[in-house]
């Protein structure tokens, strides 16, 4: 490794512990003061409220991780510009691209540990995190027993919904139980699926079964539609339904065969499985991103000018990257073009600093 390679590496891995640390500890502070009264009013003891932090640390850094190196990237060469380095280093005929080497080395290095951090890590701590906030915090009722099965019990009543999707509020394979007061079975409920449409959930292909006392049986009655009380909202589903983030890459794909396979739409888990493998290489591209406007020669100003310039374009990736899986979610787009397509368009961009900052 050259001296100029060791330089940018170390002063780009400085600058990105720097930058990570200083944003971890905003987002954990942010999220611990609007946490605080719920983990009171649920009564934990402090080693378990620092023990869920911990869990979300993992989950923030995957999020973050690509502003974080653009920042990094961005810092290190304004600084160079500023201290008239770069134009040292081009008078001594050394090319921008000669600089972006060890600069893409450290994105291909950052995305291949994104991939492992979000796809190993994340899934293990997210679900941890989400049980104490759920059952411990939240004292929510709702067990999730498998990848797409959810058991919710209620008032006298528990409910089984083999799958549920966010997207349209509806859910397939209802099986209700509504028991008396001394736990005896006195009516169930097997529906095909409901929607949840003005504030109450329509169930459709009913079949229902009463408890006769007097006979000793159940009664059974087949109807097409009814409107039925569940003690529950799709907002609770979303809140315990199995999410992606919660799953590795392998998991995902063999849930998605298998929801697919039973006949329901898998359209939101096969959009967040190409997103799987599409986020973590934005590291790639803001490295060029960043060593493109860093190198121009233009930013002088400071280093607030350098950080709005980083935080604006990782606000403009979020923003394009959201609204394009957006699109795929309402099936606008496919699956995988909707992960990619923000990618591509800041590739593109990236490449134009690069050529713009080489001239």
């Amino acid at each position: 490794m050259s001296i100029i390679y060791k330089y940018i590496t170390i002063q780009i891995s400085k600058y990105f512990g720097i930058v990570l640390t200083f944003v971890i500890g905003i987002y954990i502070a942010v999220d611990f003061f609007e946490k605080i009264d719920n983990f009171m009013e649920a009564g934990l003891p402090f080693s378990k409220i620092l023990f869920f932090f911990i869990l979300e640390i993992p989950f923030v850094i995957s999020q973050i991780l690509p502003i974080c190196i653009l920042l990094a990237v961005l810092i290190v060469f304004s600084l160079m510009t500023r201290h008239n380095e770069i134009v040292a280093l081009r008078s001594s005929g050394i090319r921008i691209y000669y600089l972006f080497k060890p600069v893409v080395i450290i994105g291909c290095i950052l995305g291949g540990l994104l991939f492992f951090f979000s796809n190993v890590i994340v899934p293990i701590t997210k679900a941890k995190s989400n049980q104490i906030w759920l059952r411990e915090v939240r004292k929510e009722s709702t067990v999730i027993t498998e990848e797409k099965n959810i058991w919710i019990k209620g008032n006298r009543l528990i409910t089984h919904i083999n799958y549920f999707n966010p997207k349209v509020k509806i859910i397939y394979g209802i099986t209700v139980y509504r028991f008396d007061h001394g736990f005896q079975l006195i009516r169930r409920i097997d529906a095909r699926e409901g929607a949840f449409k003005q504030k109450q959930w329509l169930l459709t292909g009913i079949m229902e079964q009463n408890l006769d006392k007097e006979q000793g049986g159940y009664h059974i009655t087949f109807r097409d539609q009814q409107v039925e009380r569940l003690d529950f909202m799709p907002d609770d589903l979303n809140r315990v339904a199995k999410k992606s983030e919660e799953m590795t890459y392998k998991e995902l794909s063999a849930y998605i065969k298998k929801v697919e396979t039973e006949g329901y739409d898998a359209t939101n888990y096969r959009v967040d499985l190409y997103a799987k493998v599409a986020f973590p290489s934005i590291c790639i591209i803001m490295c060029m991103v960043g060593t493109g406007i860093g190198v121009r020669g233009k930013i002088k100003e400071g280093m607030p000018v350098v950080i709005a310039y980083g935080i604006g374009t990782a606000f403009l990736y979020w923003i394009f990257y959201s609204f394009c899986l957006s699109l795929g979610y309402g099936g606008m787009l496919p699956p995988g073009i909707a992960a990619w397509t923000a990618n591509l368009a800041f590739f593109c961009f990236g490449a134009v600093t690069l050529l713009n900052a080489e001239s």
